[in-house]
Order: structure tokens, then sequence, then C-alpha cells
């Protein structure tokens, strides 16, 4: 199924219970469209949640709201039935609002192109933490729900992981003299793998992050945009040349080529609720909803048993120090201005 959008998306998000998905676009606007197996697309409403662009798109509140992010500072709730506005925040951050990850049902996290990452808590209404990790953009985020950890992939080439239970940055990589995009965690939580500007993936072993374990670079000769985990053992990669590819983690090997947006770069993927669907957004401005079992057919599926050669990095978990701050690669760190926190920021959902 395709839908085209006439204007170039940001992000998508799928509702987490019902045959529902949300994009954010370039024109600040968010669009609601209802799908079925064997039907049309229907867009349920289209409002315009942003003076700007409208860079991140989120369900809250199990899917009875969808937060945006924009380069504006902003964040706003939607509500799903209505598309009427139920709550705004106008300075949620001192930089523009990049990305936007669920962590629990009653909190989600932000972060924005100063390298700041902030934590909302629905049920409290508040921002309840604020890391300013990095130097550059935050790309992508992933949430360790085990371990209640934050990991967040920057621009600036470095990857961070914020312990959400002490409020502290648990620790940072060295620089890699690559941009991060993407990040997922994968093999039962021992591996963490980031997609990069020049489309090598970088494996990292949990509990170990001051370098990458291990790289993959027969990808792509392009950037690495999006990465979703389809299974422990095999992850759907994302490139700037249109290409959607299915790839093994340890041993590291491309399966197969899956979809394709015609060279146009795709910018997100994302998982319908009941995993039937892989959703995919490009620059050609068409979403496309994959049906999963058909794009699949003919791949094989991984060893589930890697042997130690494959997985030979140490799997002991935590063995970097509470607090670790690596000199900035460039001159002087920009740290995002928290603003004011926003106490009544979710008070009418």
């Amino acid at each position: 199924m395709e839908i085209d959008l006439k204007k170039l998306p940001f992000d998508l998000d799928f509702h987490p219970s019902n045959q529902l998905v949300s994009v954010g676009l370039i024109t600040g606007d968010l669009q609601l469209y209802r799908y079925a197996a064997d039907s049309t697309p229907q867009r349920v409403f289209e409002v315009s949640a942003h003076k700007e662009s409208c860079r991140a798109v989120r369900f809250i509140n199990g899917g009875g709201a969808i937060l945006t992010g924009s380069p504006d500072f902003s964040l706003l709730a939607t509500d799903v039935e209505t598309g009427t506005q139920v709550a705004r925040v106008d300075d949620a951050h001192g930089a523009a609002v990049n990305r936007l990850v669920n962590l629990t049902e009653t909190t989600i996290a932000s972060g924005d192109d100063d390298g700041c990452v902030k934590v909302w808590d629905t049920r409290q209404r508040s921002c309840c933490n604020t890391f300013s990790v990095h130097e550059e953009y935050i790309s992508d985020m992933t949430f360790a729900a085990d371990s209640h950890k934050l990991v967040a992939a920057s621009g600036d080439g470095t990857l961070s992981v914020c312990n959400l239970r002490s409020n502290k940055v648990q620790t940072r990589s060295e620089f890699s003299e690559d941009e991060l995009l993407s990040v997922v965690i994968m093999k039962n939580g021992r591996k963490v793998i980031c997609g990069t500007q020049t489309g090598a993936l970088l494996l990292y072993s949990w509990g170990f992050f001051k370098d990458c374990s291990d790289r993959f670079i027969d990808l792509c000769p392009n950037s690495v945009d999006a990465l979703l985990k389809l299974d422990e053992e095999r992850v759907i990669t994302a490139s700037e040349n249109g290409v959607i590819s299915l790839v093994g983690i340890l041993p590291n090997k491309i399966i197969q080529p899956i979809a394709e947006h015609s060279e146009y770069p795709v910018e997100r993927l994302a998982f319908s609720h009941e995993k039937k669907f892989l959703g995919s957004i490009s620059h050609d401005n068409i979403l496309k909803l994959w049906d999963l079992d058909e794009i699949l057919q003919g791949s094989k599926s991984t060893a589930k048993n890697s042997s130690a050669a494959d997985d030979s990095d140490s799997d002991e978990m935590d063995m970097d120090v509470d607090t670790l701050a690596p000199k900035p690669r460039r001159g002087t760190k920009r740290t995002a201005n928290p603003g004011q926190i926003q106490e009544n920021f979710f008070a009418d959902l």
C-alpha cells in the first residue's frame, strides 16, 4: 500500500493497538491515516501542528494522543479522536526538537539539535530529567527497559547511556570519525548497533561503550538513516540510496534487500502494532506499508545460537563507570539551554 503525502515526511508512528498511522511533515502538519489489509488507506485528519516542520511523532497515553516535536522548540499533544490540540509547550527545549521515543506507558524522551535529552513524565505532568550529554544533534534514541537506561546516538559521533534511575549519564563512547544516525539494541541486550553517515554499522558491547567492538562495512556506501530490529538476530536497515535491507548481526551479512523507494532517501521505519506491516517514509513523499510476510519470503533466519567466535565479546553488564565525560572533539562544548520546566504540559491529557 502507498499513500501520497504530497509533502516531505520526517517521522511516522503506528498506533499501539488500532490500525492507525501518523506522519509528521516538513510543513508542520500532522496527518493520521486508517489502514486495512485489503482496502485503500483513508485519511482521518490533517492538522497544522507547528509553525515549522514536524520532525518527531509518537503516540502517547495508550494511543489516546499524538505527541509531536518541532524545530520551533515546541511539543504538542493532539487528540486522536478529534484532531484538536490537547496541550502545548512552546519552550520544551532550547533547540530544535529532533527525536521522540516512548519509554513506558507514562514516560517519553525527547532529544534536540544541541544534544540535550529530556524525559517527560505524563503521570506527574512534568519534565523529570534533563541530560545535556552531546555536542551535536540527537539523531536517534532507544530504551533498555530491563535496566531502565536510555541509549542516545548523536551527530557528534558518540553514543551515550543515561541511567533514568540515578538520573546520571552512566557512560559515553569515544568519538568516532562518523556521525551516528540510528541505533537499536540486539542480541538480548548484549549489543548496541549504530548506523552511520558513511554506511557502516558499528557494534558496541553492552557495558563496554568506550569503542565499538565490531564494524560491518559491506552494507552500502550511503548513510544508514534508520534501523529497525526484526528479532535478536536480524535488523532492517534503510539507506540514503532508497534501499531497505534485511541484515544479519553476528555473523554480519546482508541477507537480502526487501524493499525500496526508487533511490530516494528513506527517513524512517516502523512496525504496525501487530507487526503485520512495515511502514517506510522517504523523500519521494510516499508512505509505503509493506506486508512483512511477503517481503520477508525467501529470507533465511540466521542461527539463534551463535558460536562463541561470532559473538566473542564479553557479556558482562554495566562495566562502565557511573559517569564519564570524554574530551570534546571540537573546541567549546555546546550545551542546550534547558529553558523553563513546563510543569503543566500534560495537565490536560
